[in-house]
């Protein structure tokens, strides 16, 4: 199963370190890990650390306007998934064939896919795979083109048409392996998708962005809390695991992410009011923070567009996010190491201590934190 759950980390006694990874592990209980999403968006649970004094108070979701200030900004990712998860199985020997569609790439005068795929053997460069609708039909199929690194591939895909319109017919909802194994159900294809999602591209949502209503966004808006979008389509990093003993080894694949001159405006006037700029999940952060890497001007940062391959860890200097809006993330991934290098990863310990104590629910369909 693509994706499946991976094995529960248990932390190692400090006098016994093996990477720097161990310093971003915690033991999950797999009890707390959200398998279905709550019925109210806004009725989850959000922990709130400081980010300078690592104080710690509880909340919920819905409280959010009185938690931040009327001068301040939430930027949101605004991107729209796409039901990359695909089904099949391989012409040659019949085996069962599952893959993740991340992105199109311009290849030699033709549109070819990028996906990470998972089967039985090692198939090879030419080698057909049918793919498989919901109810089971042969659909369409794949040719694979060229193998790429940590399981992917180019792929040409047939029939000829526009991957979207592909997806439409044969995809399904790309839940991670965590939530009941991956399988979808028919309540999924609204629940995981953020209400003010617009851009049609991610293999995944960004979590943080799930607990809004349109009646918490009025809301904050009505309180003088502004909103900004930006855009970033999640890709093959929040699947992948960190596999180097060292952070500055690890090597993160490049996802396409936009700042738009409106939001780069945005963060202007709310700087100029003295106002904070809170960014809804880690996607907003690195969208935000490539943008204000790739600043040339006074603004920071500046409308930008393109890929990005930021590793947010220890040592990095942030310059234009003040708060953050995030899930609980798995232990000894790239996520991790992100809000324990915005807060403390003392801090962060803490609070998901704090949280597992007090039976928060996890990871995707969890509760959130807000360090700020």
């Amino acid at each position: 199963m693509l994706h499946a759950r991976r094995p529960l980390m248990i932390a190692r006694p400090k006098s016994e370190p093996v990477s720097e990874l161990d310093d971003y592990d915690y033991p999950l209980p797999e009890d707390l890990i959200a398998q279905e999403p709550l019925a109210d968006r806004a009725a989850a649970r959000l922990l709130l650390l400081g980010r300078h004094d690592g104080s710690i108070s509880h909340h919920r979701v819905r409280d959010l306007p009185q938690i931040l200030r009327p001068e301040d900004l939430l930027v949101v990712n605004d991107t729209r998934v796409v039901p990359a998860r695909l089904v099949g199985r391989r012409e040659a020997t019949g085996g069962r064939w599952e893959g993740l569609f991340l992105a199109t790439e311009e290849v030699g005068g033709r549109t070819l896919w990028r996906l990470v795929a998972r089967t039985r053997g090692r198939p090879g460069p030419g080698e057909r795979i049918v793919l498989v609708d919901a109810s089971g039909r042969d659909a369409a199929s794949i040719e694979l083109v060229e193998r790429g690194e940590g399981g992917t591939w180019l792929v040409a895909a047939s029939p000829n048409e526009p991957a979207t319109t592909l997806l439409a017919r044969v995809g399904r909802v790309p839940l991670p392996g965590y939530i009941r194994g991956g399988e979808a159900t028919a309540s999924d294809i609204d629940r995981y998708q953020t209400v003010f999602s617009r851009h049609p591209g991610s293999a995944a949502a960004p979590t943080a962005g799930l607990h809004f209503t349109d009646e918490l966004l009025a809301a904050v808006a009505a309180r003088g809390i502004a909103r900004a979008s930006v855009t970033l389509h999640v890709g093959l990093d929040t699947f992948r695991p960190i596999t180097a003993e060292r952070l500055d080894e690890h090597r993160m694949h490049t996802e396409w992410c936009e700042c738009p001159q409106a939001t780069a405006d945005a963060i202007r006037r709310t700087r100029s009011r003295g106002g904070r700029v809170v960014a809804v999940g880690t996607t907003t952060m690195r969208t935000l923070e490539t943008a204000a890497a790739r600043s040339t001007g006074v603004e920071v940062p500046s409308a930008w567009s393109g890929p990005t391959d930021l590793f947010i860890r220890p040592g990095f200097s942030f310059k234009a996010v003040d708060g953050l809006l995030t899930n609980f993330h798995l232990p000894r991934t790239t996520l991790m190491v992100l809000v324990s290098t915005f807060a403390s990863r003392e801090s962060i310990l803490r609070a998901y201590d704090e949280a597992i104590r007090e039976r928060y629910r996890l990871l995707s369909y969890g509760d959130c934190m807000l360090i700020i």
